[in-house]
């Protein structure tokens, strides 16, 4: 079972390269002010400048008109959007007709209970983000989700992706439980907010790894 990885919060090349050399599959970009890893479009565009081919590029954004992500995407090269927000299945039918060449959509869930999983069902886009609920805060809270809820979210039949809470000593257990499409991890992989720690992502790919090979 292939288990797709993002490392989220991006915010520097130094990161970039360390994530890549690690063996994430996509990077991720946040373009949200309120967030201690919002990174502008200036400098999004120099992180993402001589990727890799084969790594993807994420954008994070919350509540943001399409106009804007269009932008994003065109200066950046965005291989995915996800978004973080409120944004419901009209949004993601506008941003879908728009085509974007291709790009995909990842639409987050901040997940309280079972019915808020009930929006998966109708929502046009390539995957579901699963991050912890948390009052007034569009994610980044480092709480995890319970994953009997990611077991009923798969029900669906959406490409599933973890987040929240997320670290190098839980994610094995997490993903032999829940058997996800993928993880997404920011705080887990960090020496401070914004700055990722070497160490913990290759420990963090490392527990990935291991269960992967577990899967097959």
């Amino acid at each position: 079972m292939r288990i797709r990885v993002k490392f989220c919060g991006i915010t520097s090349i130094e990161d970039r390269d360390s994530a890549i050399i690690a063996g994430a599959d996509a990077i991720g970009l946040v373009f949200f002010k309120d967030s201690p890893r919002y990174v502008t479009l200036e400098k999004a565009e120099r992180i993402v400048k001589n990727m890799p081919p084969f790594v993807s590029a994420a954008g994070v954004f919350v509540n943001k008109d399409l106009e804007y992500i269009e932008e994003c995407i065109e200066r950046c090269g965005l291989d995915a959007v996800q978004i973080h927000g409120d944004e419901d299945v009209d949004y993601c039918l506008k941003f879908k007709s728009r085509n974007f060449n291709g790009v995909k959509l990842i639409k987050s869930i901040r997940v309280k209970d079972k019915r808020s999983l009930a929006s998966i069902e109708n929502c046009p886009c390539d995957a579901i983000l699963l991050d912890a609920y948390k009052k007034e805060s569009y994610g980044g809270t480092g709480e995890g989700i319970d994953l009997s809820l990611v077991i009923i979210a798969k029900e669906y039949g959406k490409n599933i992706i973890i987040s929240g809470g997320l670290n190098p000593d839980n994610v094995y257990e997490i993903i032999k439980k829940a058997k996800p499409y993928g993880v997404d991890v920011s705080s887990g992989i960090e020496s401070s907010p914004g700055r990722k720690n070497m160490e913990l992502m290759e420990e963090f790919m490392k527990e990935v790894n291991r269960a992967e090979k577990e899967l097959r």
